[in-house]
């Protein structure tokens, strides 16, 4: 996950909390589901972009592996 990402998403986050804070103390029930809906988008994209970075590990570890095993059958 770039630095960029985690910046945008934590300040989602952040954003999203105080919405539902100020929703909470003001009886605004609509501003805080907001900020509840930003606080979940914000965690959403941190996991998609987790998921994402296991995926480019996934790809290069295969690509290690499948070389390691061609390397076996090359030298008998």
């Amino acid at each position: 996950m770039g630095l960029d990402d985690k910046l945008n998403n934590a300040a989602t986050n952040h954003l999203g909390a105080a919405k539902e804070g100020a929703g909470k103390l003001t009886g605004n029930g609509e501003l805080e589901r907001e900020g509840q809906r930003d606080q979940a988008q914000a965690k959403l994209q941190e996991a998609g972009e987790k998921v994402k970075d296991a995926a480019k590990g996934i790809g290069s570890n295969l690509k290690d592996a499948a070389a390691k095993v061609k390397e076996g059958f090359s030298k008998d």
